[in-house]
């Protein structure tokens, strides 16, 4: 995002990559701390982040994000869930479907493909992180968040919030084969 804001690179980017961050996103780093003052924020939105952190780096993140938010404040979270992956992948066994492991690799974004070469690869992986490094069910993703100090923690489900903000930046899209999860501060 950083990059995007530049001139030259941001302009190359966008049409590399085909995206672009509204001219208001604030750039943050969950790992190192984002930009809002301790118990400052009402609540905190996470699409598809989490899963291409390490465990390490989840579990700071998940401490910088209760840090962050008030008491009461709302944790929204969505990943994608490796329950669903694990149980298509026996089903897929049991089937005697050849390419079952291909799939499961594939599905979750685990493997590498193809080593990135030259200039072009380096950026691509320095710069964009596209696997997932740790994969989450319901339960082992609960238990972090209760370790962090999280409760009310529950299954969520697209536009469910009781805060209406979160309508504002939820896909229905980023729901399926994923674990939504609401807690509280």
């Amino acid at each position: 995002m950083r990059i995007q804001k530049t001139p030259l690179l941001g302009t190359l980017l966008r049409k590399k990559l085909n995206t672009s961050f509204p001219s208001n996103v604030l750039y943050g780093d969950i790992i190192k701390g984002l930009p809002f003052d301790e118990s400052s924020c009402d609540g905190l939105y996470c699409s598809h982040t989490l899963e291409h952190l390490s465990l390490q780096d989840l579990r700071k993140a998940l401490l910088n994000s209760f840090s962050i938010l008030k008491k009461g404040g709302i944790f929204r979270c969505i990943v994608s869930d490796l329950e669903h992956a694990a149980r298509l992948y026996i089903t897929e066994l049991d089937k005697g479907i050849t390419s079952a492991s291909l799939n499961f690799m594939n599905s979750t974004l685990l493997g590498v493909k193809k080593q990135p070469k030259g200039v072009n690869g380096f950026a691509s992986s320095f710069l964009g992180n596209s696997n997932h490094l740790w994969m989450w069910d319901f339960t082992s993703l609960s238990e972090e968040l209760k370790d962090v100090g999280f409760s009310q923690i529950k299954v969520c489900s697209f536009n469910d919030s009781k805060d209406e903000m979160f309508k504002h930046v939820e896909s229905r899209d980023r729901f399926k084969n994923a674990v939504a999860i609401e807690c509280q501060k």
